[in-house]
């Protein structure tokens, strides 16, 4: 039994939401999300409640909690938002944002552009901070990953993109033998 999907979500009041046919659109002060509801979940929304509704399959059970946990990031996105800091280490890493396109240099011989979704922001506090911030959780996390990739932290040095919560697991260089 699921236990994620028994807790009940409260909606704002800065917040609508329309449930019709399979689709939830959730819209706010942020922004506006759409979801198709998989067919063996069911969600009911009583006043400023939503509660979701499963049946004993074991394919409606696994899914009853994941709806429910993308509903409730849908309702937090639309009212407060998303954020995620990346962090630029090693020397000469730079990271210069306009617009949407963001620019970084990570040692290669070329600089690195980026083109980031419409749904998301960037910031550049530093040359070496990244703040990117939206409200669809889930394009905000497959951006930081995506820029995470041009250069994933290194185990010897700690080198490259990192998220700012990351840990790095440092690796001990080989020694010189005889020495």
């Amino acid at each position: 039994m699921s236990r994620v999907a028994k807790n009940p979500i409260t909606i704002p009041d800065s917040v609508k939401v329309n449930i019709e046919n399979s689709n939830i659109q959730v819209s706010g002060p942020k922004g506006s999300l759409d979801f198709k509801i998989p067919a063996s979940v069911l969600l009911k929304q009583e006043e400023n409640v939503i509660t979701v509704e499963y049946g004993d399959s074991q394919e409606s059970t696994a899914l009853a909690g994941t709806t429910r946990a993308l509903v409730n990031n849908m309702v937090i996105g639309v009212t407060e938002g998303f954020q995620k800091k990346l962090q630029l280490v090693g020397v000469g890493y730079r990271a210069k944002a306009t617009g949407k396109l963001l620019e970084l240099s990570l040692g290669f011989s070329h600089p690195v552009k980026y083109q980031l979704p419409e749904v998301v922001s960037v910031e550049t506090p530093s040359q070496t901070e990244v703040v990117l911030s939206s409200h669809d959780k889930q394009a905000l996390g497959q951006a930081a990953a995506e820029i995470r990739a041009f250069r994933p932290p290194e185990p010897y040095k700690g080198k490259g993109v990192k998220y700012s919560d990351e840990v790095i697991k440092r690796k001990e260089a080989k020694k010189a033998a005889g020495a």
